[in-house]
């Protein structure tokens, strides 16, 4: 429950009033006994049992308190406070006479009080002097304390100590209701109230003599008739004002009112209420109570009742709330100061003691007593608003709701971050202790489970009494978890050094519970004002998701950046030689392909909802990462001009001779074999040495090859987290650029192997020795007997079918070219006659049959489709120089390159490729043509030199 009643501020025991609870009691009681004799038309009062008040009761004259106990059905006092009625024994006569319980309405009060039977004897004969003596004059124009001294001695007690502490009883009374608490403000310099303090003063160093003949007594009645009957009316002029000033007046009426509850049975209220509250009423006039004091004092004592007796009978909360709605009404129509002072310590004591529960409401209510939070959140809210009608000064304009508003919003906030602390403390405890450590999920994951639990919770039991005064109940609850949450999360954040899965898991479950707790808003919101914008507003996003793509994208380049060193440094120390290499491609590119490979492992198995939106983002690291290994590793292999000679100027030949002087047949064959036995001799260790190269073709191979594995496991990565196919389909972009970069570097590497083979590694045996002086002794054979153990290697180098296919095609292509540069841009070593062309063309027939080798080379369409330049060129050498010389006229007068007028034709340019019909490849025929019709016509028209 919420508080404890050590804790409770009696708004009525203010500091000053010295009296004990028994004192208070035993005065509370003397002045019921003498309001109610006094009302009673001054008749003698006596003490009768059950029977002979029977006999009586036809008596219409007789006292209040002599009224036999009757038993009603239903008690109206109870039926309008809401408090149901309990079935209780009889309290009357047995059959032998003796008495069970009190008999009439005056002995009910004196046992419900607590006052023994000699105490109440003796006020009762005390009052009956008083009576006799004050004959005719109503108990409210006397002093009833001095009245009681004066009508009773020390004889009337049985010790000398019972009969001082009785005294000193009434002096205290005297003093707190004349002196410290009087109901018309005393100056202190007033000599009246300063004899009375002597008086006082005296007795309590020697008891002064009382009695019917004491003067002493005399002299107090003087002084204290004198204070009291001071007014600041005229409207009761013989009032006296002794026992009204407040607290003393309250303290009284409170011990008064507090009887109404059974002595034996605290929980319950007297079924006699309705006959012994009219009768403690009639103490109004002593006490200077009204029916606003006595609703007031009523409504504390009925809630002081409740957390006194342990919050058990919640009866008595239901019926303090209900009467505050009668203090409520009181309040709106008195400017009374006194009132108002006495309202505003009752209201903040019963505020102050709701709020210690209701700002911590989860820790007090459940599901077994909600209830009780809804009349202590009414109770409380009514102390509220009360208080600020009392106070508009500190409360502006605000209406009743708005307080209300206020107040629950300031509750439900409280309260719930005070569960969010529990909750985490839980957890932290949880988290040391031996079973959990089988247990591994992150604390801030099994919190916001928690919190979620908490949440629902909230709405289910919590929120719908909360919103009876607090429209938007659920939003401020599960802003006021986000927000708690959300101080954990950004802790969390700041602390992360690196993706892990428990971060991960930390940050989606955070991001559930934020999507758990803005959708209960939302819900809650839909018919508030503003559709619940000012809750939503105050819920700042956690964006987690957002942290969790950062950290993702700094683990992509992370791993990447770490990929992209390791690729800069082995590449640096790769060795590409085959017989270093079994499966003859290089080890690097293996295991860029087996970190790629991990690397897209490890991302598929973060636990994260966003795969499709951060993997092209990855593949495109990934990709660049690749394509930088595929640049490097082809960088520096050459390429088609890389290895092509310079074409020399053009010459002439010198007619009718041949250059038959410049190598014997036999010196020469010992050069080629000179030059054959250095090839021989490799270097493995060159890294662009051709089956070096050949090793790189097949790295770039099994590149493209590993990609199209990757590719398949990256869709089934992508069909495992329920990523649909048409998603997939339009998404299969990956590794763009290593693809392109793959197809590219093996076309560069081809076309460098064969022009590197064909002009770089044959050089001497093709470009420096084919066709060079007698074209009958220089002819192709050594040139194809080198070539072919050249594709024999490239062969057995190259793995795969395509790629050896491709290379060997390259070079036939390279060979083919390199044949016509030998015939049309040779340099002056070479010359032809009509005659050699026929050697030429079956040269060339060699040179094709060794690529179509029988049939198990290349195709003879391939061969076909690569030769038709050569073959187009090379009727050329079979035609006589005076039609190869008009043939040349004609084209360059056709193209605009000359006239028939001028002497001199102009030199055509050199084109992109040879051709029977193009000008420059004839020029050239004629330029190795050997006779004396070429040499002139070059001579007359060009003045080409014979030499270089």
């Amino acid at each position: 429950m919420p508080t404890e009643t050590t804790n409770l501020s009696d708004p009525f025991n203010q500091p000053g009033l010295d009296l004990t609870d028994t004192e208070l009691r035993e005065t509370a009681y003397e002045v019921f006994v003498g309001a109610c004799r006094s009302s009673g038309g001054g008749r003698p009062l006596t003490y009768v049992s059950q029977s002979s008040g029977r006999s009586s009761d036809k008596t219409s004259s007789l006292a209040s308190l002599q009224r036999s106990l009757t038993l009603t059905n239903v008690s109206k006092v109870k039926k309008a406070l809401g408090i149901k009625g309990k079935k209780k024994k009889e309290k009357g006569l047995e059959g032998n006479g003796s008495v069970n319980g009190p008999a009439t309405v005056g002995e009910l009060m004196r046992v419900q009080m607590r006052i023994g039977e000699q105490v109440d004897s003796r006020v009762r004969r005390a009052l009956l002097r008083i009576a006799a003596a004050q004959l005719g004059r109503r108990i409210e124009s006397i002093v009833l304390p001095v009245e009681f001294l004066q009508q009773l001695k020390a004889s009337d007690f049985q010790t000398q100590r019972e009969y001082e502490i009785w005294q000193r009883r009434h002096m205290k009374v005297l003093e707190a209701g004349l002196l410290l608490h009087p109901k018309v403000p005393l100056d202190r310099k007033d000599p009246t109230a300063q004899q009375l303090r002597q008086i006082i003063r005296g007795a309590r160093e020697k008891p002064i003599e009382t009695g019917r003949h004491s003067e002493a007594v005399q002299t107090l009645r003087n002084v204290t008739m004198q204070l009291a009957c001071r007014s600041d009316d005229d409207y009761a002029p013989d009032m006296c004002h002794w026992a009204d000033g407040a607290p003393l007046n309250l303290r009284l009426y409170q011990v008064l009112l507090e009887a109404l509850f059974d002595v034996e049975e605290p929980t319950s209220m007297i079924e006699e209420v309705d006959e012994v509250l009219e009768l403690i009423k009639k103490t109004w006039g002593i006490l200077g109570i009204d029916q606003r004091f006595h609703n007031l004092c009523f409504s504390w004592v009925l809630f002081n009742h409740y957390v006194s007796t342990g919050q058990v009978e919640n009866d008595f909360l239901f019926a303090a709330d209900n009467l505050l709605q009668e203090v409520k009404k009181d309040a709106k129509s008195t400017l009374d100061s006194a009132y108002s002072k006495v309202l505003c310590l009752t209201m903040n004591s019963m505020l102050e003691w709701a709020e210690r529960g209701l700002l911590a409401y989860h820790e007090s209510f459940y599901r077994g007593n909600i209830d009780i939070l809804q009349s202590i959140l009414s109770l409380g809210l009514s102390a509220a608003n009360i208080l600020a009608e009392e106070n508009p000064h500190e409360n502006g304009r605000r209406t009743i709701n708005d307080i209300a508003n206020a107040k629950v919003d300031i509750y439900i906030r409280s309260s719930m971050r005070k569960a969010f602390s529990q909750e985490s403390e839980k957890v932290r405890i949880s988290r040391k202790s031996a079973k959990s450590q089988l247990n591994h999920l992150p604390a801030l994951c099994m919190l916001a489970q928690d919190v979620t639990d908490l949440a629902f919770t909230e709405k289910e039991i919590y929120s719908p009494i909360l919103q009876k005064w607090h429209p938007l109940a659920v939003g401020v609850a599960v802003a006021t978890l986000h927000s708690c949450f959300g101080q954990e999360v950004q802790k969390f954040v700041s602390g992360i050094k690196e993706l892990t899965p428990d971060v991960i898991q930390v940050l989606i479950a955070a991001d559930k519970l934020e999507k758990d707790l803005v959708q209960m808003a939302v819900e809650d919101s839909v018919n508030s004002d503003d559709g619940g914008k000012s809750i939503i507003q105050e819920m700042t996003p956690y964006e987690a998701e957002a942290v969790i793509v950062e950290l993702v994208k700094s683990w992509i380049k992370t791993r990447v950046g770490r990929l992209e060193e390791w690729v800069d440094r082995n590449l640096q120390q790769e060795v590409w030689n085959p017989k270093a290499n079994r499966e003859r491609f290089a080890p690097s590119a293996v295991e860029v392909l087996r970190t790629i490979d991990e690397t897209l492992e490890a991302f598929f198995l973060l636990p994260i909802p966003m795969h499709p939106d951060l993997l092209p983002e990855l593949m495109s690291s990934l990709d660049k990462c690749l394509q930088d290994y595929i640049l490097k590793a082809k960088a520096g292999c050459g390429s088609r001009s890389s290895f092509l000679p310079i074409l020399p100027p053009l010459t002439r030949c010198k007619g009718g001779s041949k250059l038959n002087g410049v190598f014997k047949k036999k010196d020469r064959s010992q050069i080629l074999r000179r030059r054959n036995s250095q090839l021989n001799t490799i270097d493995d260790n060159d890294p662009y040495d051709i089956p070096q190269l050949c090793v790189r073709a097949n790295t770039f191979h099994h590149i493209r090859k590993d990609l199209e594995v990757l590719e398949k496991r990256t869709v089934a990565h992508l069909k495992s987290i329920g990523i649909r196919d048409g998603i997939i389909d339009s998404s299969r972009k990956n590794f763009e650029l290593s693809l392109a970069s793959c197809v590219e570097a093996i076309q560069q590497i081809c076309e460098a192997i064969a022009y590197k083979i064909i002009f770089e590694e044959l050089k001497h045996a093709f470009w420096d020795n084919l066709y060079v002086g007698d074209t009958s002794s220089s002819r192709i054979e050594p040139f194809l007997q080198e070539l072919e153990r050249n594709l024999e290697v490239v062969a057995v180098t190259v793995q795969d079918n395509t790629v050896r296919t491709r290379l060997i095609t390259n070079i036939m292509r390279a060979s083919f070219e390199g044949f016509l540069l030998v015939l049309l841009a040779g340099g002056p070593s070479r010359n032809f006659t009509l005659e050699d062309s026929s050697i030429i063309q079956e040269d060339f027939r060699f040179l094709m049959d060794l690529f179509w080798s029988n049939g198990d080379g290349l195709p003879r369409e391939l061969i076909g489709k690569h030769s038709v330049t050569v073959k187009g060129v090379l009727p050329l050498f079979s035609i006589d120089t005076g039609s190869l010389i008009e043939k040349f006229k004609s084209l360059m007068l056709t193209d605009g390159h000359g006239s028939s007028t001028k002497s001199r034709l102009p030199l055509p340019s050199t084109p992109d490729q040879w051709g029977p019909n193009e000008p420059n490849t004839i020029l050239r025929v004629l330029c190795h043509r050997n006779d004396k019709a070429a040499t002139t016509f070059l001579k007359k028209n060009y003045n080409l030199p014979k030499k270089l």
